[in-house]
Parts: structure tokens; sequence; C-alpha cells
């Protein structure tokens, strides 16, 4: 079974999300620029996927993967991922 997320909330300089284990992660937001940008009301119309492993901002156009969270990997302009 997968981590998932169950909830997200903000402060000034991080994003937590609330895991399906009960952990909760804090993540920088100068990874994400455009949440960095984003007002509190932009940043709280998130939506979490059926699964719990995908965050969406429809009005920020961004997508963060919960498993990527987990390996620490923030937002990268032109970031493309590849099987090997």
């Amino acid at each position: 079974m997968s981590i998932s997320a169950k909830h997200v909330r903000f402060d000034n300089d991080s994003m937590w999300v609330l895991l399906s284990d009960g952990e909760e992660l804090a993540v920088p937001l100068t990874w994400f620029p455009r949440l960095l940008a984003a007002t509190p009301a932009q940043r709280d119309a998130y939506e979490i996927s059926v699964t719990g492993l995908g965050l969406h901002w429809e009005e920020l156009d961004e997508d963060i993967s919960v498993p990527g969270l987990l390996r620490g990997q923030a937002a990268r302009a032109g970031w493309v991922t590849a099987s090997v």
C-alpha cells in the first residue's frame, strides 16, 4: 500500500502534507515557485487525487506527486521524467 495525502496546509514558508500513515511532511515553498507566488486562497484551492498520490491546483496549473515529495523532489523548469 502506498502512502497517500490526506490534507494539505501552508504556513509562510512551507507546505505541510498530512500523510495516510499519520506523519506530516513539511516541504519548502521555494521548491514550488507557483505555490510560493500564490495567494493563500489560491493555495487552499487544491484537490487530492482519488488515489491520494497527486495534488492539483487548477488555477495555478500545478501538479505535485506525493511519491515525488517523499523522494525530496522539487519542481524544476522543464523537468522531464524518463524510464531507465
